[in-house]
C-alpha cells in the first residue's frame, strides 16, 4: 500500500471535514495526518489506524503569525525530519494555501496534490483546478477523485427521534458568536416545548468532553465553529447561528440547517470582523432564530 500523507493544520471544524477523505483513504494507503493536537481523540474515535504526527503551525495562529522571530524553528525542523524519514508516496492539502504546500514539499512526498494559489503552483506537481462547489468537503472529494477512490456518505446521517438537544454557544471567535443570552432565552423556550435541553459553552474543555456530551444528543444547536461539525461527524442533525455563507462552511449532514447573519459586504469574513461588534450577528433577533429553529425541530 502506498504511503499518504495528509495535512490538516488548522481549526475543528476543518479537521473535522477531512475525517471522511481519511476514513475512506485508510483501505487504500497508509496515512499519516499532520494535525494540531486536538486532532488526537478524533483519530483515535474514527480513524485509530492513522498515525498523527502533532503540529502547531505558527501561520494558523488568529494573530502575530508573520512574526517569524517568535514561530518554533526547532520544532518545525524536527516535523520536517520526521515527515522526510517516512519518504511518503502522496501528500495531499485541501487548503489553497501556499504555507501547507511549502510544507508539502519539503516533507518530501514524492507526488504532491494540493490547489495552487499565489505562485504555489511549483510546490506542487499535481496542481488541481477548484471544484465546482466551493465547500471544503467539496476540496476532498476532487482529491479523493483524483487519487481514484469516492468518499462515501455516512451511514450514521439520519435524524434522531428523541428529545434532547445539546447547544453550544461558543467559537473560536468571538466574531462569530450569536450573543449567549439569546441562546439562553432559546433554551428556555424549547425547555417549555417539551425538550431537554443541554446548554455548552467553552468552559467544556477537551473534544474527548465535547463527543461524550454529543453522543447521547439528537438534535444540536450553536454557533459557526467546531462543535457544530463534531456533531455533524457524529450523526446528528444540526442548527447553526453563523456570519460565514452556509454553502462554504455549514455541517455536512443531509438534515442540517442554517441561519445567516444580517447582511454586511465583507462576506466572508473569516473571523476577522471589520466592526467593534459582529453586528450581523447581533443584528440577528432572538424572534428569527425561534421561528426557524421550531420549524426545523417540528415543534
Amino acid at each position: 500500500m502506498p504511503s499518504l500523507l495528509v495535512t490538516e493544520l488548522w481549526g475543528l471544524g476543518d479537521l473535522v471535514l477531512a475525517v471522511p477523505f481519511i476514513l475512506a483513504a485508510t483501505g487504500r494507503a497508509r496515512v499519516t495526518l499532520v494535525a494540531k493536537p486536538f486532532a488526537a481523540p478524533i483519530i483515535a474515535r474514527f480513524a485509530p489506524k492513522v498515525e498523527l504526527i502533532e503540529l502547531v503551525a505558527p501561520w494558523t495562529a488568529f494573530r502575530g503569525k508573520y512574526r517569524l522571530h517568535r514561530w518554533p524553528w526547532r520544532e518545525l525542523d524536527r516535523t520536517v525530519r520526521r515527515l522526510r524519514d517516512r519518504k511518503f508516496d502522496i501528500g495531499v492539502s485541501a487548503r489553497p494555501d501556499p504555507r501547507d504546500h511549502f510544507l508539502l514539499a519539503v516533507s518530501g512526498a514524492a507526488q504532491r496534490y494540493g490547489f495552487p494559489r499565489v505562485g504555489s503552483r511549483f510546490l506542487l506537481n499535481h496542481p488541481l483546478p477548484r471544484p465546482h462547489g466551493p465547500h471544503r468537503a467539496d476540496h476532498w472529494a476532487s482529491i479523493a477523485s483524483r487519487l481514484g477512490f469516492e468518499i462515501p456518505h455516512s451511514a450514521a446521517a439520519s435524524s434522531r427521534g428523541g428529545k434532547r438537544v445539546v447547544m453550544h454557544t461558543g467559537a473560536s471567535q468571538p466574531s462569530k458568536c450569536w450573543p449567549k443570552e439569546r441562546f439562553d432565552s432559546l433554551a428556555s423556550e424549547l425547555r417549555m416545548a417539551g425538550w431537554e435541553v443541554e446548554l455548552l459553552d467553552d468552559s467544556l474543555v477537551g473534544i474527548d468532553l465535547l463527543m461524550e456530551s454529543l453522543s447521547s444528543a439528537d438534535r444540536f444547536i450553536g454557533n459557526d465553529s467546531g462543535p457544530g461539525h463534531v456533531a455533524a461527524l457524529l450523526g446528528i442533525p444540526t442548527f447553526t447561528v453563523g456570519p460565514q455563507l452556509p454553502e462554504v462552511f455549514s455541517p455536512r449532514h443531509p438534515n442540517a440547517a442554517w441561519i445567516e447573519g444580517a447582511a454586511c459586504p465583507f462576506k466572508p469574513c473569516r473571523g476577522y470582523c471589520r466592526f467593534d461588534e459582529p453586528r450581523c450577528l447581533t443584528g440577528l433577533g432572538f424572534e428569527s432564530v425561534r421561528a426557524r429553529v421550531l420549524a426545523w425541530l417540528g415543534t
